[in-house]
């Protein structure tokens, strides 16, 4: 199974350790032909098609439970695709399915001013998933 491709709120090993538990291994890494788009009212982006190269990090080492929590958590506004690094290698990452803004999404203004407070949200969420059936509310569009 290929490597997970993060480009927004999954690229910051606070968010990684709140959902995981953990920080698994990262490398930096680049998707030409995608960018990492801001999206309109959130604080997380989208990987759309687009000239250039979206910059993030491939994760590696993600356990098979571990990938269908993040599967979860990234919610039904995503939808998992296989695309190919700079490097050829194939990785998989999460592309928005919606309307994205023409800007980029700028990874220093969230970790510099939203951040803080969005980590305690991912470790709820966790909690709430981990309790299985019943207490999960469903997917929760943190992106």
């Amino acid at each position: 199974m290929p490597d997970l491709f993060v480009y927004g709120t999954l690229r910051f090993p606070e968010v990684l350790d709140a959902l995981l538990g953990r920080v698994p291994e990262l490398t930096p890494a680049g998707a030409p032909g995608w960018r990492a788009a801001a999206l309109p009212g959130r604080v997380y982006p989208g990987l759309v098609p687009a000239a250039g190269t979206a910059d993030g990090l491939l994760v590696g080492g993600l356990g098979a439970d571990e990938l269908a929590l993040l599967h979860a958590y990234e919610d039904v506004e995503y939808e998992v695709v296989e695309i190919r690094l700079t490097d050829g290698r194939p990785a998989l990452a999460y592309r928005w399915l919606h309307e994205a803004l023409d800007e980029d999404w700028d990874p220093e203004w969230f970790a510099t001013r939203v951040l803080a407070a969005y980590v305690p949200g991912c470790a709820a969420w966790r909690a709430e998933y981990r309790a299985g059936p019943g207490a999960f509310p469903g997917p929760s569009g943190r992106g």
